[in-house]
């Protein structure tokens, strides 16, 4: 079980986009969770086109908190997104909502991560960084945290300053490897590499820039019909188009970054031993 948190340090990057899209293209169970303390569910106005309004998943879960019954809340409210064995967890409706989750952060983390015993993968909407009622907590707590950057210059002025938090943060509790970049249109202008040294955190995975297929993610547009090839190869679903392959690839980079750190740790922890 992996739990995959991903921010934004500025602007619009595609978090949500690329989250959601990761979630639909994840092969094994997963759970989608919006901690974005903006509010007003982009999901279900998106992607559900309004047409499924979800519970009020983090308010009762923050109730159920107070009642030390957040694991049996977090199955009740999480709903299956249609046509695919993604559960989604809503977030607030409203920024005015925000404050009132901090204190339920942290039992949070710990019930995502209890999840490992059902089997399932966690994906967290963290939403943009440096906002009253930020899943703090989740990032940190998080087997690998990713910041969301464009490459062009706008977005990477204002992700340097919250990069450069992150790392030291992590880097003084020992975990910097459980913290990534995920590039949104790589060569936009800059590469991969260019903006790795930037802002001095490594590049896990690039993320193609489709405009077409990214509105089936974040405005509920009509997919692309799938090609013959990808009906002959039994793929259900998404069609096959640069975004759906680059956040396959994506998501094979993130697990296995994921894993090599966790046998790292094992190794040092039986070294040490």
């Amino acid at each position: 079980m992996s739990l995959v948190v991903l921010a934004s340090a500025s602007g619009s990057p595609g978090v949500t986009t690329t989250a959601l899209g990761l979630a639909l293209t994840w092969p094994r169970p997963v759970l989608l969770v919006d901690g974005d303390p903006t509010g007003g569910s982009a999901v279900a106005a998106g992607y559900l086109r309004g047409q499924l309004a979800p519970p009020e998943a983090m308010l009762d879960l923050a109730l159920a908190h107070q009642d030390e019954d957040l694991l049996e809340t977090l199955s009740a409210v999480s709903i299956t997104l249609p046509g695919s064995q993604v559960r989604f967890v809503a977030g607030i409706r409203s920024h005015e909502q925000a404050p009132s989750l901090l204190p339920l952060w942290d039992p949070l983390a710990a019930a995502l991560r209890s999840l490992e015993d059902t089997g399932q993968d966690v994906i967290v909407d963290a939403g943009r960084l440096g906002l009253t009622g930020s899943p703090m907590p989740l990032l940190y707590q998080a087997d690998l945290t990713v910041l969301v950057a464009r490459s062009d210059l706008v977005s990477l002025a204002g992700a340097r300053s919250w990069a450069a938090t992150l790392k030291d943060r992590f880097a003084r509790t020992g975990a910097g490897a459980h913290l990534g970049l995920l590039l949104v249109g790589d060569g936009q202008p800059f590469t991969a590499r260019e903006v790795s040294t930037v802002l001095g955190i490594p590049v896990l995975a690039s993320v193609a820039w489709d405009p077409a297929t990214a509105a089936v993610f974040s405005h509920g547009a009509t997919p692309a019909k799938a090609g013959i090839a990808h009906r002959v190869a039994g793929r259900p679903g998404l069609p096959d188009t640069a975004l759906v392959r680059s956040l396959r690839a994506t998501r094979s980079a993130l697990t296995a970054t994921i894993r090599d750190t966790t046998e790292r740790l094992h190794s040092e922890t039986g070294a040490d031993a």
